[in-house]
């Protein structure tokens, strides 16, 4: 009987805590949730505005940006030439601390015309994250490729830099997208979600990809008890990620 009665406290005891991590979000909510609220990343860089690379010792230099080798995605070096001189200047990525670039005409072009043909997209995305103007920010971080290759820094674009105070996402040029179904004139149902993303939390900068991400969660999110109890793993997806990131932002700062 004892066995049996502690049996039953054991169920009733996960059944309870089961109960406690989900939550049912109105579809306001879930609509919310599901806007994209990073910046998306750009190929390559314009060519008609002066970009700016802070060196590792503090010098500050302005140029055009004529080309960017990268390799496996990742910037190795980058090619601008002196706004005022006219010189080319050759700066190989470990020695640049930060740097930012405009994006090209032609990368616009191609991310609002993805933009216009995926539904999903349409009712998630800003169109002013695909048309910017603006500065594209890159930092130098110290990763681990996938979290299998060996730490090495890298230039990496910061995609959340209104709200990287607490976690820095960053983009991953190596990314897979959720895939989508295609239905009439062209359009796409679904997907177009990127299946991972850089991400730093303290001085810890990590992989984190779509699979790994109920797992990581407590990481990224466990230290602050009200949000847990507010977006608890079980009930968030993927999808909310950029949201979740801004939100657990703004409750840490209060």
């Amino acid at each position: 009987m004892k066995f049996k009665a502690l049996l039953m406290v054991l169920s009733l005891t996960s059944a309870f805590s089961f109960a406690q991590e989900k939550v049912k979000y109105t579809k306001d909510q879930i609509k919310k949730m599901e806007q994209y609220l990073f910046n998306e990343g750009f190929p390559g860089p314009s060519t008609k505005k002066i970009s700016t690379i802070i060196s590792k010792d503090g010098t500050v230099n302005k140029g055009y940006c004529d080309n960017i080798e990268t390799k496996k995605g990742q910037i190795y070096e980058i090619s601008i030439k002196d706004s005022a001189t006219k010189k080319q200047m050759v700066f190989n990525a470990d020695n640049v601390n930060e740097m930012y670039i405009y994006p090209t005409k032609l990368a616009k072009i191609l991310k609002v015309g993805k933009h216009m043909t995926n539904v999903r997209s349409l009712s998630t995305k800003k169109l002013s994250k695909n048309t910017t103007d603006g500065q594209i920010q890159f930092v130098n971080q110290t990763v681990s490729l996938k979290n299998k290759k060996d730490d090495k820094e890298f230039l990496m674009q910061l995609i959340n830099p209104e709200f990287s105070e607490v976690i820095a996402v960053y983009h991953d040029p190596r990314a897979k997208e959720t895939s989508g179904m295609t239905v009439g004139f062209g359009m796409q149902l679904g997907g177009g979600l990127a299946k991972s993303f850089y991400v730093k939390k303290g001085e810890k900068v990590l992989w984190l990809h779509k699979d790994d991400f109920e797992d990581n969660y407590d990481f990224l999110f466990g230290d602050n008890a009200e949000f847990m109890k507010k977006y608890p793993k079980k009930s968030v997806e993927w999808g909310f990620f950029s949201f979740l990131v801004n939100e657990y932002t703004e409750m840490t700062n209060g």
